[in-house]
């Protein structure tokens, strides 16, 4: 049968100079579910991120995508196994558009490298998929944008697009909605909600109106350490989390 969780950790430790950052985390995140990982500033979330996409290697522990063992792996080679971090490796063109943009993530999936002085005539065959992408996430009116030139949100959309270009299993963001106006709050929220219908996401987010409204599991850190876990509203209830997000408030 196969493993309900997508991706796991144990006893996940990272120190800097004797400072534990993450501290014995055994994270499980289930297979096409949407799970969110909160907590107050300084709780280890962005650490976490860090290690499981590989751009820190652990103190301690183990991580596991599918059953297997990654916590030696390459960050590329993770992405390429279908771990994606959306906003790390997209809008890496600022002033390309958003087309080019999106149809440069596409020649990255495909295997084949960034060749802008190819033929157009076979730049053009990635056009159709890429303005399908560009559509849903509602940059159709977009397309020649310079992407230096989008407002903030939209920026934010193409990021995603071009996330969802290298075709993820597991799709994990990185506080997608900071900054944003409610508008585009709600327009990300409802993209993220989109993507998740084929794949697990895994984000850090602050804005705990959008995790009750998207997320199906929270794990809460403080302090480097799972505070509880569970749906939002067992960990909105927890007086643990209370103290955590209304006591100290410094992680």
């Amino acid at each position: 049968m196969e493993n309900e969780y997508v991706l796991e950790t144990r006893e996940l430790t990272k120190e800097f100079k004797g400072f534990v950052a993450v501290r014995n985390v055994d994270l499980k995140v289930r297979r096409g579910t949407i799970h969110a990982l909160i907590g107050p500033n300084g709780a280890g979330k962005t650490t976490c991120f860090n290690l499981l996409t590989r751009f820190l290697q652990p103190t301690r522990g183990r991580i596991f995508y599918k059953s297997r063992d990654i916590t030696g792996a390459r960050a590329a080679a993770v992405a390429r196994m279908g771990l994606v971090r959306s906003f790390q490796i997209s809008a890496v063109f600022p002033h390309l558009s958003v087309l080019e943009n999106v149809r440069v993530a596409l020649q990255r999936h495909r295997g084949e490298s960034y060749d802008f002085w190819r033929p157009q005539n076979i730049l053009g065959s990635f056009n159709g998929r890429a303005r399908e992408l560009m559509h849903s996430v509602g940059l159709s009116a977009f397309e020649d944008t310079v992407a230096v030139e989008l407002p903030y949100g939209r920026k934010r959309a193409l990021e995603i697009a071009t996330t969802l270009a290298l075709d993820p299993e597991v799709m994990l963001l990185d506080e997608p909605t900071a900054g944003m106006t409610h508008e585009d709050v709600g327009r990300i929220a409802a993209l993220i909600r989109t993507a998740a219908q084929h794949r697990t996401v895994l984000m850090v987010e602050h804005n705990l109106s959008v995790v009750a409204d998207l997320c199906h599991y929270i794990t809460v850190l403080a302090r480097g350490e799972i505070l509880a876990q569970g749906d939002y509203e067992t960990v909105s209830r927890n007086p643990e989390v209370i103290q955590a997000y209304l006591g100290q408030g410094d992680g």
